[in-house]
This record gives C-alpha cells, structure tokens and sequence, in this order.
C-alpha cells in the first residue's frame, strides 16, 4: 500500500485507543493473526503490534487525563482548543521545564513566535568546556502548548504546573550537542537560537532511521515534515477529540517501540517521565486536586510511557537529584520559523505552512483559540457562525466510531482550484519582483505541474509542497535572478518567516536601559533591518554619552549589532562625530544574553575584562589589551591599574615570547597616554617596564637561536628594549644587561642574523660602514646570493626596534637591483616581493616615504642623481676597548682633557699626580 490509502489506513489502524476490554481483546487477535500472517512467526511482530495496544489501553485509563501533543501541530493545537472549552480543567500540567514557570507571564509583552531560555555563563559542577549553557523552549501561535498556555494565565482560578526536568537537570542527565557556528547556518533568522539545547515539547519522529526511510519512500514525499502534513495532519485535522488522541499515543507508542536501543537515550526519557510523574503527584498530595480536573499536557512519544512511576498510582521510588550550583539565568529570546526548523531539523518552511493551515482550520471549524490578553501582534481568529465550538455532531460511543473509522475507504479532498490558482497568480508575481522572466504561461505551467505532481503521489489535491515543487521547476529553472530561489518565495507567500520580538516591558533591565540611554538618537532600535544613526557631538554634547554606549555594544555584541562608519576611538582622542549603522533589533537576543550577565552594559563590560585578566589562559597581552579597554570604554582608571598591577604578575611568570608584538603595542599606547593626559607615570606601568626590560633581556639569546621564537617577536622584544630603555635606565635598570644579551646572541638563522646586526648598530657595536660592508659581501658572493631576500627580511622587522635603518633597507633595495645581473635577480625577485609583502606589511609605508624622500622626483634629474650613501662616506666610528657608546665617549674626554680639568677645578679636585689643575681650568 502506498500514498493516500496507506497513510490513512495508518493513521487509521494507529486510532485503536479508548476502547471497551471487550474490544481491546477482539483487537488483540486481529493484530496477532495479521502478524501471523505477514510475519515468519507470530512472536516479534505480534509483541509489538500488542504491545502498542497494551499502552494505549493504559493510557487512556489514568484517571489524570493524558493530552498527546505534537510541537507545532495545527491539529493538535484545534484538537486542545476543543478539549479546554469542553473540560475546563483546574489545573494544567506542562511539559516543560519547571524553572521556566515565572517567564511564561511575559509572553503577553511579545510579538510570538519567541523562546523561553535559561542561560548560564559561569558554571559549577560541569565542565568549562560547555560553558556557556543554554536551553531554548520556542512557543507559536499554532501549538498547543500555547493554547494551555494562554488558557491557563487568563482563565481564574485555573493553575499552570510545569513538570519537566529544570535546565540543570537537562545538562546532568546527557551532555550537550557539538556546538554549531551560527554563521554556518544558511540564514540570518535559523541562527537566533545560536547553540542553545533545544527543549522541545511533542517531539514526534521516528528514531528508527530505516523506519522514517520506508515511510517516505512508500509516501512519495521527500522530508518528513511533508509526510506528517500529509498522512497525520490533514487526517486529524477533522476528526473528533477521542480519534485524535488514540492515534497521537498509537503513534507515539510504535516510535518508541521501533527506536534504536540506546542506553543513554531510553535512560534520558524514562527519567523525564518518571520526573514528570512524580512531580504531578508531589502537587496532588499538596493540593488536594482531583485528577479528573487536571489535564497532562506532554508528548504522544512520552504519553506511551511505561516506566512504573506512571500515573497517579505509580510507585514513588524515584529520586530527583539536586540541582549544581550553577546560577542560571532566565528570560525572552525572539524566534522565528526559520530558527525552529534549523534547531529541530524541520524541513525548510514547514513552521510557516503550519501557521497557513492553523488559520484554515480556525475558521473553518470555527473553534475560538486562546490568546493571552494584550497579546503584541496577535492574529484575530474569526469564528464560523456555523460552526460547532467543542464536539462534532451528537454524542457516539467511542467504539463504534473508531470501528466506522477504520473500515472508512481513504477521504481524497477535491481539488481546490480557486486557491491554487491564487497560488500560481500570486508566485509569478513575486518572481516577476525579483528578478525571474516570469510569465502568465508559467503561471498554467505551474497550476497543471501542480496537479500533475499530485496525482503520481496518489493525492487528488496538490499540497504545498507539490506546489513548492511545481513552481521551482517552471520558472526557476537554471539561474536565480535576485537574492532568493523560488524555494523561498513559495515559502515567504505561504506565510513567510515570522519573526518575533521581545517586548520592552519582557526585557531585562540590561536591555531596557541600553535602550533608555540611545533614546536621544531619536531611532526604532527595536525594528529589526540596518538604521544608520548620525552623531555631531561637537554640536550636541548630550549624545557624547550614546557614543560610550555603542563602543561598548560594538565590543560585546557580535559584528554587524552596531558597526561604525565614520569615527574612532582612541586613547586620549575625544570624539568630534560619529556615524553608525545599528541593528540591534536584528540582534535582540545577542543583547538580551547581555542582560543575564549583569544589570548594566558597564557592569557586564567590567566583568568580561577581569574575566580576561584572571582566566587560566591570560597573557601579558590580554592583560595589557584589557587594561588598555578599561581606559578606553569605560574610562576607569581604578580597573586599570588593577589590571596593570595582574600584568605585570603575569609577565613575570612567562617563559616564551610569543605575546612580545601585542605586549609592545599595548605598551607604547598606554605608555603615550599616561604621558599626555597625567601629571606623573602610575605605578604599576613604571614596575612593568622595569619588569619587562629585565625580562626580555634573560629571554633574548635564547630567542635569537629558538626555532619557537619567529623573527618578528624577537623584533618585538628588541622594540621594548629600545623604546622603554630611557624609561627603565631612569627607574634602576642597568644597560650593560642589554649589552650582555646581545653579546651572547648567536643566531645561524639569516633574518634573525640581520635583526642582530640592526641591534648592534643601535647600541654601537657596529658602524654603519661595517654594516654596509657586510651587506656588499652578501651580494658578491655566490653561495648566499639567494638567501639576499631573507636578510632583508630582518632588516625589515628591524625597523620596529631601530626606524632610523630605513634609509639603509632602501639602500640595500637598491643595491641589489643596481648591481646584480638579471639571470641572478628575476630568479629570487618573486621571493623578495612575496618577503615584503608577508613580513614587511606594516613598515611598507615607512619604506615608501624614505625612498620618495632619497630618490629625486623627475626622471630627468635621474641621470645626475647620485645615492647620497655613495656621496659623502660617512666617518669611522672611533675604536675602542668596548666599542659601546660609553667606550667613545671615554675615547673623546681623553682626546680632549681640558674639560675634565675644569670640572676638576670646580670640584676643588687634584690630580693623580699632586698638580694642580690646567690653567685653561678657569676659562
């Protein structure tokens, strides 16, 4: 069997629930002889056959009454309407997790679809690693969750349980799924929920791979969205309330039986039920209800339950574990269709053709829904004048109404050619606005696909998805004009992706005052799309404070939230103005997230640095970078020296060298502001570059013959020597340190070999003559001619520690092209060009402006130019006996003693050998 009558003789032979003993048994020897029949023997079959009958019959006859839902599902959200107007119960049970239960209230200051979350960024008793822990429960209009829901907080004296295992139960019993990169995702909207767990209530699919293949194929259908919509939902969507609940608990009984054997995962269920079931009684005893009162909202896959807890007479043997110390933290997330579907693998646009039929049905059955009071965009369901509120037609024994079920042949729906010729209208205009050659000749070719498509799978009226099929086939055909297929134009004009939003009086106070402080902008910061703001805060002075804000948002949010277009933030810079382009609506739960963490973005912003600072990972860098965040954004001069006293203990507790480039740049920039904008240095950045002098030095000849070590930290280390060594030399700190470090450095490595030269240079180990001479020496000789470009290489990282060798580096440039033959320079140019562009990025600039500045500027004057390396030699650096710059400078006094005499004079000194001073010592 397949197509329409194989599903409705499921759906049908699924509705064996509520019946008579007496019919229970003579059904238990039709399935026993059928699996007889169709089976090899009638045990393994016939068990499960039997036992999905078993566990009908115990479910409808708990006194609490069992309610089988499916997440989403227009016919159980009608089927639960029908059943609250007609029961009125007193107490409600959920299945939902119970730390939830405050949050359900603001549902009624949202625009739906949104989800309940609870999140936890710092974590006690899991690991770090699953930091942070989030779990998301999305409510709908057209589920019917949210109908008990909206019953239950409008109706008095009517109370709202919710049963399931809290959030920290959820990560207790199983761990959380590999996380997913958002961005992967193949929509802005699917990722809203970003990595949250998802709870999801009636999750209803067959866990038995093989089983959900056999349904589609024998189906015709592609995903299993479109055979639930076509074999379950359409057939349920008519029928009375005792049919559609034995056939929710059939199928959620043969889903559990067919699921695969896992351990942890039949663990996992059974603990949520016998979780739920003791919760349940745990109220009764407390409150005296009386079960025919209460109605228990769950699952169809956790109504087919047969742990012993079921039930109010169930054993109380099971223990509910205490929850972690974990703080979690709980509120309001938007959501949307397309989020639902990623996060439950739902097919594309399967949430939004549910919503289309939950409208059908409500005015075609004329049921009232529930909807919260003061509900934000709620839709207004009109009911049929005609139509009947609770029950169908008069009364009928359950029995005889499940028998005329199931000997009914298949209901083939007429074709409804009014609205799919609406629909094939309605898609070539939507295709003609975006982009497509859509024509009136698609439009019949997509009505007639349609039908067609139809009709070879057995259905005698096109659903949506033959529809979806048809209209991709006739007019998208091999290109895509604009930004969407027409896959998504079907699902846009089905009903496209509602997205929700979370109310400002739902917000956490995070979130509320954020808004309250970009108030002056005069912006709908709550829309969702791109709205560019505009700040002239040389003029309006009132909008320096939303400035503050948005560089906070920009650095806590994800990129795109708020994102500058015109203006910087700099230590010691004020603004003058600023253009943004925000979309803070668009990322709503980003920043709600925010709120969990503190109840004002500085408070969050403060915590996010000293969390940096003191995690077990922190570096010089990252300290220094946070301390330099501090100063920046929040302008907190007591943050900072805090987390410059933290960087300066874990720069003396580092043993490599791989943050020096971060660590010299964060440096030079705080060491310039407190220079500029405070009376004297603090503290802690005077003991850090005493620290760090000492530091580096240890560290350096160790790093020159390091293979760990690359050429640019090294640089980095050599640039903090040099550029803080007036600092350091006035704090304490000997030179003759430095000069031991090098003079211990022996690198075989040839950037590192010319950084070392540099270096000397600097210190006056090495004159500019002898490092020329050198570097003619590499150019003559044929051996290392090809190692050239890496020397230059080091050159280039050495204008980091020593800029004043940027003439040299253009002089050497130009000395290769100058001297070498082609054959010997086209062979490395490619090497040398790739060298610069790799090591040499940052300095480029400074080399070009070194040489426009050397080279003349007219080609005529090129003839006559001399390099000015070539026109005046440069003088011979005076030997010594150290050959350092103090070594020079005894050289000269020795060469000239008349001034040491005045000083001696002065002094009232006398010579070594008993005369007196010069006569020149007056002058």
């Amino acid at each position: 069997m397949s197509g329409t009558h194989e599903g409705t003789l499921e759906a049908g032979t699924l509705a064996a629930g509520t019946l008579a003993a007496g019919t229970l048994a003579a059904l238990r020897s039709q399935l026993h002889q059928a699996a007889a029949t169709f089976a090899d023997g009638p045990d393994a079959v016939a068990g499960i056959l039997l036992g999905i009958v078993d566990d009908v019959d115990r479910a409808v006859r708990e006194p609490l009454e069992i309610f089988p839902v499916c997440h989403h599902s227009p016919a159980s959200a009608i089927a639960m309407v029908r059943r609250l107007r007609e029961k009125q119960p007193r107490v409600v049970y959920l299945e939902l997790c119970e730390d939830m239960a405050p949050l359900l209230t603001e549902l009624r200051n949202c625009r739906l679809p949104v989800a309940v979350q609870a999140f936890a960024t710092e974590v006690a008793g899991f690991p770090a690693e699953w930091s942070p822990l989030s779990v998301v429960a999305p409510v709908t209009e057209a589920s019917a969750e949210y109908q008990a829901i909206a019953y239950a907080l409008d109706t008095p004296g009517v109370e709202l349980v919710l049963v399931d295992r809290s959030s920290d139960h959820v990560f207790q019993w199983d761990a959380p799924p590999a996380r997913e990169d958002p961005a992967s995702k193949d929509t802005e909207e699917a990722a809203l929920h970003g990595d949250a767990v998802g709870v999801e209530i009636g999750d209803l699919r067959p866990r038995f791979a093989e089983l959900e293949e056999h349904l589609l194929r024998h189906g015709r259908v592609r995903h299993w969205s479109e055979w639930w919509h076509q074999y379950i939902e359409l057939p349920l969507g008519d029928s009375d309330y005792d049919t559609y609940r034995q056939v929710m608990i059939l199928i959620g009984s043969l889903f559990r039986r067919l699921a695969p054997g896992d351990p942890g995962r039949v663990r996992v269920d059974e603990d949520r039920e016998r979780h739920m079931w003791t919760r349940m009684r745990q109220h009764l005893a407390a409150t005296g209800a009386d079960p025919a009162d209460c109605l228990y909202v769950c699952g169809a896959f956790h109504a087919a339950s047969r742990v012993a807890e079921f039930g109010v007479h169930g054993t109380d043997t099971f223990e509910i574990s205490a929850r972690s110390a974990t703080r979690w933290q709980h509120g309001l997330i938007p959501s949307s269709h397309a989020a639902i579907e990623a996060q439950f693998g739902l097919a594309a646009g399967s949430v939004s053709i549910a919503e289309t039929v939950w409208a059908k049905n409500v005015g075609r059955t004329g049921v009232q829904p529930y909807q919260l009071a003061g509900q934000a965009g709620a839709r207004k369901a009109k009911a049929s004048k005609t139509a009947a509120v609770a029950t169908c037609g008069p009364a009928v024994p359950a029995s005889d109404k499940l028998t005329g079920f199931l000997r009914q042949p298949p209901v083939l729906d007429g074709l409804d050619e009014a609205e799919l010729l609406d629909w094939s209208v309605e898609i070539v205009r939507v295709a003609r606005r975006n982009g497509y050659l859509a024509s009136t000749a698609d439009a019949v070719a997509v009505f007639e696909t349609s039908i067609l498509l139809a009709g070879m799978r057995d259905r005698a009226r096109p659903t949506p998805y033959d529809f979806q099929d048809a209209a991709v086939t006739c007019i998208e055909k091999d290109t895509v004009p604009g930004r969407r297929d027409v896959r998504r134009l079907v699902e846009s004009m089905m009903g496209g992706d509602r997205i929700g939003q979370v109310g400002y009086d739902a917000l956490p106070p995070l979130v509320r005052d954020v808004y309250d402080r970009l108030a002056p902008l005069n912006l709908r910061l709550q829309s969702r799309g791109v709205q560019r703001a505009l700040l002239n805060i040389a003029s309006q002075p009132e909008l320096a404070p939303c400035s503050d804000v948005l560089w906070m948002l920009r650095y806590l949010m994800p990129q795109g939230a708020a994102r500058p277009i015109m203006g910087e933030r700099r230590l010691g810079e004020r603004p003058i103005q600023e253009s943004w382009d925000l979309a803070l609506g668009t990322h709503q739960r980003a920043l709600i997230e925010l709120g969990y963490e503190g109840i004002s973005i500085d408070q969050v912003l403060e915590q996010r640095l000293r969390r940096a600072a003191y995690g077990p990972h922190a570096t010089a860098a990252t300290v220094l970078e946070a301390v330099e965040n501090a100063t920046l954004y929040l302008r907190s001069r007591r943050l900072a020296d805090e987390l410059g006293t933290r960087a300066l203990e874990v720069l003396s507790a580092e043993r490599s060298v791989d943050g020096a480039p971060e660590v010299l740049r964060h440096a030079r920039r705080l060491l310039a502001y407190y220079r500029t904008s405070e009376p004297v240095l603090p503290a802690w950045i005077e003991s850090f570059v005493k620290a760090g002098y000492a530091h580096y030095c240890t560290l350096l000849p160790t790093a020159f013959t390091s293979d760990d070590a690359t050429v640019r930290q090294v640089a980095a280390m050599l640039g903090f020597l040099f550029s803080m060594e007036s600092l350091a030399l006035s704090l304490g700190c000997d030179r003759t340190q430095l000069e031991l470090a090098v003079a211990q450095s022996h690198p075989d490595d040839p950037p590192k070999t010319a950084l070392l030269w540099a270096a000397r240079t600097q210190l006056g180990q090495l004159s500019r003559a002898d490092l020329r001479t050198r570097c003619d020496e590499l150019l003559g000789n044929p051996l290392v001619v090809h190692a050239y470009p890496r020397y230059l290489s080091g050159f280039v990282h050495a204008l980091e520690p020593v800029p004043a060798l940027a003439d040299f580096v253009v002089e050497m440039v130009s000395n290769a092209f100058g001297r070498l033959p082609d054959p010997v320079l086209l062979p490395w140019l490619p090497i040398l060009i790739s060298t610069l562009r790799s090591d040499g990025a940052e300095r480029a600039p400074l080399l070009v402006r070194e040489a426009g500045r050397i080279f003349p500027g007219r080609l005529s004057a090129l003839d006559e130019w001399v390099p000015p390396w070539r026109a005046e030699p440069e003088p011979e650096a005076v030997p010594t006996a150290t050959g350092t710059a103090a070594g020079q400078g005894i050289a000269l006094l020795a060469a000239h003693p008349a001034t040491c005499d005045a000083v001696a004079s002065l002094l009232g000194c006398q010579r070594d050998d008993g005369r007196a001073p010069s006569a020149c010592a007056g002058t």
